[in-house]
């Protein structure tokens, strides 16, 4: 496509010399100046595309300004008696049909004025002249006048047919943005699809092997804890490697719970709620739990938020979830910037369901980009003593509340996570 539009510009290119050349070989052929402001008009017409680009708010003014100048020029240097009689007059066709290609309708009308008083003006050294050759006549002013009108006319021509080539290229670019937006919210949609099927498989499977894995550690757990309470008198030792046996038991209880959790289908009871009350909960219940945290909380809520349904128990641990990642990442031992964590909360819409979005920032070392498709998969962390489950427990109670939760990909620095929840529909 490039290389059509560079073929194509050549030959417009090739045809402006072509045209101008014509011009060049046309009486009077000897008349120096005639020749190089022809010259000068091709030049400006091969390297307007360049101005306007190098100054895209003046160029498209400069161009015409200079090439009714070299109009004017060259009519002063090929009238043969008077300047205003000159044969080359149509050359104020190339200003005024420039000024209608690239501006309006009002700009245009008022570029051609200009055009025709620079023609016009023409008369002004040549009046005492005329007057006295009784030259001023009904018929030669109408002469005049009807060579004013038709660079009106063909002003109005050519700016209706830019204004409509402007409007269809307009619509063009609205029609592929949209049509972009589209195929991304398609992208999500199929990513959203294969995640839940991974969610499905897994969860089965999870369930399955928390349940079997349950009952040995119940007989393990209680064997261990018989061994701790007889052998504690005679063999403190091994009563303590007994309770060891114990508390990694209950750890690996708690292991099994979250697995069990992440399996079992949600009971979403759904309710009108207000986001912004359950995302303070939230995060006072953080903040409790790391007390020395030094993080600067930024709020940031919209006002007249619609209420949303959502199941207020796991919508908060969303947020807990999400908010107790960011506190983690924002160590400023090992980051050395200033913790700050950013909550906004704005009305918005996920393709035609309105709703709310949530939306948590913080200033961490953000999530390395070729592992930003793999976070809400089960089982996947970064964390040394993390098991992986959290994020994708996540992404599974915003998909019950027929929600949609992603990492944007434009965040300067940190990690920032949009979650969408639907607004509750009128009855």
């Amino acid at each position: 496509m490039l290389d059509r539009k560079q073929s194509s510009a050549r030959w417009i290119d090739f045809l402006w010399i072509l045209l101008l050349l014509g011009l060049a070989l046309l009486p009077p052929i000897d008349e120096i100046h005639k020749q190089l402001i022809l010259l000068a008009i091709a030049i400006l017409q091969l390297f307007e595309g360049k101005l306007i680009a190098w100054l895209p708010g003046r160029g498209r003014v400069y161009s015409v300004l200079l090439k009714i100048l070299l109009c004017t020029l060259l009519l002063m240097h090929t009238g043969e008696v008077f300047a205003i009689n000159s044969a080359y007059y149509p050359i104020y066709f190339i200003p005024v049909i420039t000024a209608a290609m690239e501006f309006g309708t009002i700009a245009t009308l008022l570029w051609t004025t200009l055009a025709s008083i620079a023609y016009c003006s023409l008369l002004l050294p040549d009046l005492p002249t005329l007057e006295t050759e009784n030259e001023i006549t009904p018929e030669n002013a109408a002469y005049l006048a009807f060579r004013i009108l038709f660079f009106y006319i063909a002003a109005i021509l050519v700016n209706r047919f830019a204004v409509e080539n402007r409007r269809e290229a307009s619509k063009s670019r609205e029609l592929l943005a949209a049509l972009e937006e589209t195929n991304r919210q398609l992208q999500r949609a199929e990513a959203e699809a294969r995640r839940s099927e991974r969610l499905a498989a897994l969860g089965q499977l999870s369930a399955g092997l928390a349940h079997e894995i349950r009952n040995p550690l119940g007989v393990i757990k209680g064997s261990a804890e018989m061994l701790s309470r007889k052998l504690q008198p005679s063999q403190p030792l091994a009563a303590e490697l007994a309770g060891f046996i114990s508390s990694e038991v209950n750890r690996l209880n708690a292991l099994v719970a979250r697995f069990l959790d992440f399996a079992r289908p949600q009971h979403v009871e759904l309710s009108a709620v207000r986001i912004p009350q359950i995302v303070d909960r939230a995060l006072e219940s953080v903040q409790n739990q790391f007390p020395n945290a030094r993080v600067k909380v930024e709020r940031n809520y919209a006002t007249a938020l619609p209420e949303v349904q959502a199941d207020p128990q796991l919508c908060e641990q969303v947020f807990i979830n999400l908010i107790t990642n960011a506190f983690q990442a924002m160590d400023t031992q090992s980051t050395g910037r200033e913790a700050i964590l950013r909550i906004a909360i704005q009305p918005d819409a996920s393709g035609a369901k309105p709703g709310v979005s949530v939306l948590i920032e913080d200033t961490g070392p953000g999530v390395p980009l070729e592992l930003r498709d793999q976070i809400f998969n089960p089982f996947f962390t970064s964390k040394k003593d993390g098991v992986g489950l959290g994020l994708a427990i996540v992404a599974k109670i915003v998909d019950d509340h027929r929600g949609s939760i992603r990492l944007e990909t434009d965040s300067a620095s940190g990690a920032r996570f949009r979650v969408f929840l639907p607004e509750i529909p009128l009855t």
